[in-house]
């Protein structure tokens, strides 16, 4: 009986837990859309205008900016940051136009 109760409570606490975290990822992932869109732009600009290694590319990332990830194509020089699970986006070096980021191929945020 009393392994019964704190097992059902245990399973309550993760459904309340996992929703929490759904909720929090739904609220930032705007904030990620965007932090991904100008870490891919600066990135490409640090490493095919600039000529640098992506690794020093990160210095030039805003605080806050940390949890994104990069990395890079040198065959279609293109430069991809991304946030695991949350947000990816890629933008390519033309040698006329500089870095172009590649449409966007998610769902619209829309502001309730």
């Amino acid at each position: 009986m009393m392994a019964r109760r704190i097992g059902l409570g245990a399973l309550t606490l993760f459904v309340i837990a996992l929703i929490a975290a759904w909720g929090y990822a739904r609220s930032i992932t705007p904030k990620i859309e965007l932090g991904v869109g100008y870490g891919a732009r600066v990135a490409c600009a640090c490493r095919y205008i600039g000529n640098r290694d992506l690794n020093s590319c990160y210095r030039d990332f805003e605080p806050g900016m940390e949890q994104i990830s990069l990395k890079d194509d040198p065959k279609l020089k293109t430069v991809t940051a991304y946030v695991p699970l949350l947000a990816s986006r890629s933008v390519r070096y033309d040698p006329v136009l500089g870095c172009q980021p590649e449409p966007f191929k998610g769902t619209p945020y829309r502001v309730p």
